[in-house]
């Protein structure tokens, strides 16, 4: 893998050391042509490398240590013993043992100028030296290294592409050294030696003391570069040059998304995660301020941690992470140094700490004593159309409209002539129009105007309108947001026998958001609800009733609510049947603990799942989002296609 080496040690000037002669070495050193030698190393090779890595274990970093232990030979070691001490030259001058060697190393003998170079081209050595010599600041001794066949591929062979490529990003260099552009001072010569050529940059600042050099900031200076040398290469990190590396990335998130999609949908039996997850709200009701994971003390996030490890032994959480992490080692070999990575523990990802909020936000909401509803799918199927008394005409132009086989201009053309019917007066058309207005697809979302043909509808008496202007009303939209009407039509709907708005009504009274918390209310529309046959209200009386909240506590009489939601059709029912015939007592709210955790690790692991790239260009999550919402204004499902979307329209789009 092509990779680049950055080493940036410094040399503290002032102090009875100088940079000056640093810089002469590397103005003034040739090429030092390393003669083939197949043979072991010297003895003496061998006890100062040891000596060399021992004194600076930062030496076991550099490409000629690779080479050395893959292939010790004269030839590699006199590599490594030579950049070695290069790399560390403002500390081993003075060091005993290595001030003989230094002192009477072999060096080519000098030819020509000198090959020192920065901002100007005709630099004056004596003059800089004597800069550097007067000079009581920090001096960075940068060393930058490439793969012999790396350098030759790419261009980087010869002093004039790394003249160019220093010039070019030194305002990057020195704001990576918290150095101003003005200030900055720089000079580089380039040594074209062994298997790894590599340049050599002195950085200071015109100001002592004024610059700094973070791991971060070796690391932007790194990602920099390159990002330059290597970029065309890394414009196939996603899209590779073969077909298969794009089969791949197709493939390992077509699994992702699976994979989370799986983990949303099944009901997770985990006692061991249930406990943890309770231990933990009783721990948090100790806890004052914020109850994030940064906040908590740290045998709290010692908890939180091993809730997650504990959930990511599930099998499909760890294929899920571990597809995520394959894909992920393959972009970050561009900026590595080849190490052999080994997969941290989820917990311990950064890329998916949202995951320990995630588990936090859980035990919270048990602490408190929240009830939980389950029905995320109850929005696809909460208002079937009551077609009664629906004109030809009407009936005609929405099912032209919902027809997905059709092109998106028909599809237009039919809800322009809808919304025609719904100013004509057509009040099937006027509910259809304003709930096309209200939810988005083939029209962009406007709520004035969803506002305006929904109570049309109501006005006509139009039941299934009430429910769906009550809906409108209780959005998250801070334009339309109106609690006291949305319950109001809430009511109505209820009162026209919408077991429908009878849950949602159940479900208000309970969370007490926008309306006054009130558990027997709650309880009484539930159970209206219910009798009509809702499965989501036979659910939630089952949890109510279990633990007496609202109405009377009721083993028997919660077994057989859960039995009802079962035959229904309700996934979670029988859960809390089978965990009623264990006799487990544990509380409701603790029982899916696992399961409503298992939901959230699934989208995130859905949203930071790899996308895979057309023409070379990476899609960020940001872009993919506001790529969703265009498709669903141009009425496409917002999970439809997905990945051929993301392979094929989306970048149309995008490009």
């Amino acid at each position: 893998m092509a990779r680049l080496i950055v080493k940036s040690p410094y040399i503290k000037c002032g102090t009875g050391q100088s940079a000056g002669g640093y810089l002469k070495y590397i103005a003034t050193r040739e090429r030092v042509e390393i003669i083939p030698d197949d043979r072991p190393p010297t003895n003496k090779q061998e006890q100062l490398i040891a000596k060399l890595v021992k004194d600076f274990p930062d030496a076991k970093e550099l490409m000629e240590y690779e080479d050395y232990l893959s292939h010790p030979t004269k030839a590699t070691a006199s590599a490594l013993i030579t950049l070695a001490l290069e790399s560390n030259w403002d500390r081993l001058s003075s060091m005993e043992g290595y001030a003989k060697y230094i002192a009477l190393r072999p060096r080519a003998e000098r030819l020509g100028k000198h090959g020192l170079f920065g901002d100007d081209d005709n630099v004056d050595l004596s003059r800089v030296m004597d800069e550097l010599d007067h000079y009581n600041g920090n001096v960075w001794t940068h060393i930058i290294s490439l793969h012999r066949e790396d350098a030759e591929r790419l261009g980087y062979n010869h002093a004039e592409s790394w003249r160019t490529l220093l010039r070019t990003h030194r305002n990057d260099i020195a704001a990576a050294m918290k150095i101003p552009p003005e200030d900055f001072r720089w000079y580089a010569a380039f040594h074209d030696e062994g298997n790894h050529p590599h340049a050599h940059m002195m950085a200071w600042s015109a100001k002592p003391n004024q610059a700094y050099l973070s791991k971060d900031g070796i690391r932007q200076i790194k990602s920099t570069l390159t990002n330059q040398i290597f970029r065309q290469e890394l414009l196939h990190v996603y899209e590779q040059k073969s077909k298969s590396r794009d089969e791949l990335v197709a493939e390992a998130r077509k699994a992702m998304l699976e994979l989370a999609k799986a983990m949303r949908e099944m009901t997770c039996i985990h006692p061991e995660a249930e406990q943890m997850i309770w231990n933990l709200s009783r721990q948090l009701g100790q806890v004052g301020g914020k109850k994030t994971y940064g906040y908590l003390p740290k045998p709290m996030k010692k908890l939180v941690d091993e809730i997650i490890d504990q959930m990511a032994r599930l099998p499909t959480v760890d294929a899920c992470y571990q597809t995520w992490w394959e894909l992920q080692c393959q972009v970050e070999d561009y900026y590595s140094e080849g190490k052999k990575r080994l997969r941290p523990p989820l917990s311990q990802q950064k890329e998916f700490r949202q995951i320990k909020n995630a588990v936090i936000r859980e035990a919270e909401h048990i602490r408190q004593g929240g009830i939980s509803f389950e029905d995320t799918d109850l929005n696809s199927q909460d208002e079937p159309l009551d077609d009664y008394g629906m004109s030809y005409d009407c009936w005609e132009v929405f099912s032209i409209a919902e027809n997905a086989d059709l092109t998106l201009d028909e599809r237009d053309e039919a809800m322009r002539r809808l919304e025609q019917l719904a100013e004509a007066g057509d009040t099937h058309a006027q509910y259809l129009i304003g709930t096309a207005y209200r939810d988005g697809g083939l029209l962009i979302p406007d709520t004035e105007t969803a506002e305006h043909f929904l109570k049309c509808s109501v006005d006509q008496s139009y039941a299934p309108a009430q429910y769906a202007l009550g809906k409108l009303y209780l959005s998250d939209d801070a334009e339309i947001h109106n609690s006291a009407k949305g319950i109001y039509w809430l009511k109505c709907s209820a009162e026209n026998g919408n077991a429908y708005a009878a849950y949602r009504l159940g479900k208000e009274y309970l969370r007490g958001e926008n309306v006054s918390k009130d558990t027997s209310t709650a309880a009484e529309y539930l159970r209206q609800a219910a009798d009509n046959g809702s499965a989501y209200a036979q659910y939630l009386l089952g949890k109510l009733t279990l633990m007496g909240e609202g109405v009377p506590k009721d083993m028997d009489a919660a077994y057989e609510w859960f039995a009802a939601a079962r035959d229904n059709g309700h996934a979670y029912a029988e859960f809390f049947m089978k965990r009623m015939e264990r006799g487990e007592q544990e509380p409701p709210s603790v029982l899916l603990s696992a399961t409503r955790l298992l939901y959230h690790m699934g989208n995130i692991f859905r949203d930071n799942a790899p996308i895979p790239a057309a023409n070379g260009v990476q899609i960020d999550h940001k872009r993919l989002a506001q790529l969703r919402q265009k498709r669903v204004a141009l009425g496409h499902k917002p999970d439809d296609h997905e990945l051929e979307q993301q392979q094929g329209y989306s970048m149309r789009m995008h490009t």
